[in-house]
């Protein structure tokens, strides 16, 4: 059995971009696009597709993907996640990595430092990463996700409002202490399972962040940094300056 596995949580209901995995990207739909990314970690045994909707689905099994459909009630996509790797009638994995479904140039290096870093901490149930804030704009905007992070590499955390507050001289951004968090997870899989089991948090409600949920609740999150973060499409907008860039790219 395969001990680390690459979910891809993909819904087609999006509130702001229906049927966003599906969407055509320089001519192969954005979940195929992330996949072949993620195939690409050489930490990863294996990639599936979580899914609650049957064209997805069978999108992602004409190219290639193992696709595990999920109930449509599943409340985040890492319900999802852990729905598709408990009920898929096969043993667990070790470690469980999610990759959000609306990164079509997902980094495979940085699925591998995020696998590594719970590799060589058994202590950590969680791991994620962050990169250094570009500038005040950026570390200002309550959709850039601030982390604060310890001396010994663990989240004290996350929150939307620009931390750590711009006392003194210094640009808070500055902080070495302070990054921009990149939504991408690992778990060890027992951990998973506790997770989901687990209710939102005020702190998680408050900020809506889901990752607050471990942190409220005693488990510590380690944190990775890298070099920046990779575009994203959350709107038709995205996806179209997607295919300018999957354009200059070929």
């Amino acid at each position: 059995m395969a001990g680390v596995v690459g979910v891809i949580p993909a819904r087609f209901a999006s509130t702001r971009f229906p049927g966003k995995p599906l969407v055509d990207l320089g001519g192969k739909p954005m979940i195929q696009r992330v996949w072949e990314r993620a195939r690409m970690a050489k930490s990863l045994d294996e990639v599936l597709v979580a899914t609650d909707d049957r064209r997805i689905a069978s999108v992602a099994r004409a190219f290639g993907a193992e696709a595990v459909m999920t109930p449509a009630s599943c409340a985040s996509g890492t319900d999802r996640i852990a729905r598709a790797v408990f009920r898929r009638g096969r043993r667990a994995p070790d470690l469980v990595v999610n990759i959000q479904g609306d990164e079509p140039f997902l980094d495979p290096g940085a699925v591998d430092r995020l696998v590594g870093l719970l590799r060589k901490d058994a202590r950590a149930a969680m791991a994620t990463l962050a990169h250094p804030f570009g500038g005040a704009r950026e570390w200002s905007n309550p959709n850039a996700v601030k982390v604060l992070v310890d001396a010994g590499g663990r989240a004290l955390v996350f929150s939307r409002a620009g931390l750590p507050y711009p006392r003194g001289a210094q640009d808070s951004w500055r902080n070495p202490r302070v990054g921009r968090h990149i939504g991408l997870y690992a778990y060890r899989t027992w951990f998973l399972r506790r997770f989901t089991a687990l209710r939102p948090g005020l702190l998680e409600k408050a900020e809506s962040l889901e990752q607050l949920r471990a942190l409220e609740n005693g488990y510590g999150i380690l944190v990775g940094w890298t070099g920046g973060s990779t575009p994203a499409v959350d709107t038709p907008g995205d996806a179209a300056r997607a295919r300018r860039l999957l354009g200059k790219s070929s």
